[in-house]
């Protein structure tokens, strides 16, 4: 069965250039597009969507209060025009499934959809350099040097070192199918270390995994 999408962009024509490039993939269907944040959360309670491409900035209910309201039950890809800001922090403790730059080529927007399906998270690799940097302590979003900040809150309960390995690779952004490999493991237990991690770290999704783990290497 085809991965049903949904849009939520306040553009017109970015929602025309997102249906073509996904009505063109043999596995994924664009199901309904919406305009803005409360149209999203209505259509997206109606027809059900594997997938919501949402647009941070739009009017209504923009796309981080979507995301918070979409998180728990649909998979939400945020798909922004900033390499790295405020948003882009909000959107990762809010449970979003991925991350994209909108100058992103069609190939990246299409394996977006496919990963968010498959329990990973695809991450622009221009947002996944500026995070590194900015959470190893060096900048901020804005260029600018980091004030110091106090020390930061470990998990509720301490990581092994499997876990810990395991959550270097998905902050890497690795699969469930290469952390295996990696480690000589089946998918199957990747997935239960995971379901490990994300409980002790009280993350939402492996998004929040790799955050932590970004954080923790620039500690």
């Amino acid at each position: 069965m085809s991965i049903r999408v949904l849009l939520a962009d306040d553009d017109e024509a970015i929602r025309a250039a997102y249906r073509i490039i996904l009505d063109a993939q043999p596995d994924i269907e664009v199901v309904g597009e919406a305009a803005d944040g409360e149209a999203a959360l209505a259509l997206a309670g109606r027809l059900r969507p594997d997938v919501v491409l949402a647009d941070i900035r739009m009017p209504r209910l923009d796309g981080l209060a979507l995301t918070r309201r979409l998180g728990g039950e649909f998979r939400v890809v945020v798909v922004t025009t900033f390499d790295l800001d405020e948003y882009v922090h909000e959107a990762i403790r809010a449970g979003a499934a991925g991350f994209l730059l909108k100058r992103s080529g069609p190939a990246l927007l299409a394996e977006a959809v496919r990963a968010a399906v498959a329990g990973d998270a695809l991450i622009s690799p221009q947002i996944t350099v500026r995070l590194l940097r900015q959470l190893s302590g060096g900048e901020t979003s804005h260029g600018e040097k980091r004030k110091q900040e106090g020390p930061r809150v470990g998990p509720a309960e301490e990581l092994t070192a499997r876990e810990r390995e395991i959550a270097r690779l998905v902050a890497d952004g690795a699969t469930n199918a290469e952390i295996g490999a990696e480690l000589f493991i089946t998918a199957g237990t990747v997935k239960n270390h995971l379901a490990s991690i994300q409980r002790k770290l009280g993350a939402r999704n492996r998004v929040g995994i790799a955050a932590w783990a970004w954080e923790r290497a620039g500690a």
